[in-house]
Order: structure tokens, then sequence, then C-alpha cells
């Protein structure tokens, strides 16, 4: 077992969470990840600002009492407030704020007694985490995928962990970005993390809600075939801040708009109904397979339960091979 300080605060067996991933990370991805020893974690998403989310409240259900935590994207919760109202109402286990300031809402989460937990993606954010009274900063390497930034995981969590060691000693950290496997967690802990949160590895798990056929393509692709742009953002009419990016398999959009961002800021929402109707038929040369470079660890989907078992374990062995005498 890797005991850390994430585990003896959170009460859990295993340092991994499930990336709380929008329109993907659903009660069952969660309940799964939690009952592996585990934290799992709630897809919040866009606050019910962007059409065909599941329903908050329905998803927490399907948990079935599992103890899991409910993740927002920061920005769209700006112009939903509500909604984090209706979340600390179901007592989650944490709440994890990405991609905006969190300082508006870290009184109500406080106030209610639940931990906030933090993703940056450079150093001037982990301040505003810190001022926001995060319990635990995610450092989000630009390998992820879906939205992030420029950073790679490698030198991010080493400099975030000093960071935080001299500034903020009692605030945890944890590593994402390209963590699959356990490689990855070895790793993570090596650099200063203390646990991972896993993202493409548990979006491909059968509990996900991520359709077959994404998973399908993303499992005979490698890591060079992801692309990271903002111009899907901008076609398809959503208010991303530009500082972040978004890694998604390359497609026939992507080849055609990949690196044309100018261009597709000043047609932002030309493509928002074609966008809308590709996703709903599954046409996956319009629609985004959103997944980091870590597809090319995928070789098989799994269940939740078995991918985070598997990947401690492979772990706990690296690590025991290192602590071994030459």
């Amino acid at each position: 077992m890797i005991e850390t300080r994430f585990t003896r605060r959170f009460g859990v067996t295993h340092p991994v969470l499930n990336a709380p991933m929008a329109l993907v990370a659903g009660g069952a991805l969660a309940a799964a990840v939690t009952r592996a020893g585990g934290l799992g974690l709630l897809g919040g998403g866009y606050a019910g600002t962007l059409g065909a989310e599941p329903d908050l409240a329905a998803e927490f259900a399907r948990a079935e009492g599992a103890r899991i935590g409910i993740g927002f994207i920061a920005w769209a919760l700006a112009k939903s407030p509500e909604r984090l109202d209706m979340a600390l109402a179901l007592k989650p286990a944490c709440i994890f704020l990405s991609f905006g300031d969190p300082v508006p809402f870290a009184g109500r989460i406080h106030a209610a007694g639940i931990p906030l937990i933090c993703q940056v993606q450079t150093l001037r954010q982990v301040e505003a985490a810190v001022a926001a009274g995060a319990a635990v900063i995610v450092a989000q390497g630009t390998e992820a995928g879906g939205h992030g930034g420029a950073r790679g995981t490698f030198s991010l969590v080493p400099e975030i962990a000093d960071h935080l060691a001299t500034r903020a000693p009692d605030t945890l950290l944890l590593a994402a970005g390209g963590i699959a496997d356990g490689r990855g967690l070895a790793a993570a802990l090596m650099l200063g993390a203390e646990g991972v949160v896993v993202g493409t590895r548990l979006w491909a798990a059968e509990e996900a809600l991520t359709p077959p056929a994404a998973v399908a393509r993303a499992i005979a692709g490698t890591g060079d075939d992801t692309v990271r742009t903002r111009a899907l953002d901008a076609l398809r009419g959503v208010d991303w801040p530009r500082e972040f990016s978004f890694r998604v398999m390359r497609n026939g959009l992507t080849e055609e708009w990949a690196g044309r961002e100018s261009e597709a800021l000043a047609r932002r929402g030309c493509l928002r109904a074609d966008y809308e109707a590709a996703r709903a038929r599954g046409d996956l040369e319009v629609a985004a397979t959103v997944a980091g470079e870590a597809i090319g660890l995928l070789h098989t989907r799994g269940k939740a339960s078995e991918i985070v078992i598997n990947l401690v374990e492979q772990a706990e062995r690296l690590l025991a091979a290192q602590a071994r005498p030459a």
C-alpha cells in the first residue's frame, strides 16, 4: 500500500483520483474509483451552461452512497453559481475547481466544511489556489487530454512542490497529465506529488460515459495522434479563456483548423450547429475525441477498479525495486 499525506488526510487507501471529466465522469465511474480505494470525482463540468450535460444530482445518486467529490470548470461555474450550492447540498468528499479563479467560491466551500482541490497549470495559478485556501493543488501538465496549459508535467510538478514546501507546506500536491499506469504514479511521487489524478486511462474505463467508438479510436492511436489547439473552442462557440488550449485526437476538423487559431477566433461560433449535430450522430471526423497523449498507453478498455488496482500495484513494485540496494 502506498501511503501519503493525501491518503491519510482523505481517508483513502490509494493516492489515485479520476479526473472530473465533463460529459465523461459520471456517478458510476466515480463510485468505482472510490470502491477500488481511490477517490472518485463526478464531473460537474460546465455547471449546466453547456447543453447535453448529464444531470448532476442524478449522477451523484448513481454513486449509490460511495464517497465521491464533484468537479467544476470555474469560469463556467461563475455563470451559474447556484450549481455550487446544489453540489454542496449533496455533501461531496471535496469540490475540485479547474480553469478559473477559485476565490469567489472558496468561502461557501469552506463554510460547508468541504475540502477544496484546485487544479493549476502555472505558478501564478498556484498563488490564487493558496489564497483560496485550497487543501490540495493539482499540477496539470500539457500532456493531459481536454483543456490545459503549456507546461509539461515532468518540470511543473517538482517546481510547484518546491514552491509549496517553502510557502504553503500544509497544502498537498497531486500530479496530472500523461499518467496512465504505475510508472506515472511512481514518477509523480518521486517528483514530489502525493498522488495522481488520472484522466485518459479512466476516460476509457467501462464505467465512463465515453462513447465506445471514441474509446476504440483512442486505443488504435498513439500519443502522436493528439493535438493541442484553441481553434475548436472558437469554432464551436464555447467561451474558453485564451490561456487554455484543448487537447483532442486529430481528425478531419483539426487537420483543417489546427494552426488557424486567429481565423477561427474571427469566425467564432460558425460551426456551432454543425459541431453539435456531428456529436449527436457520433461523427468523430468532426466531433472531438477528447483524450490526452496517454492514449499510446491504452490497450484495452477495462473496469475502473482493475485500472486503479493495477496502477497502484505496478507503482508499488517499481518503488520497492528502487529502494532495494543495487
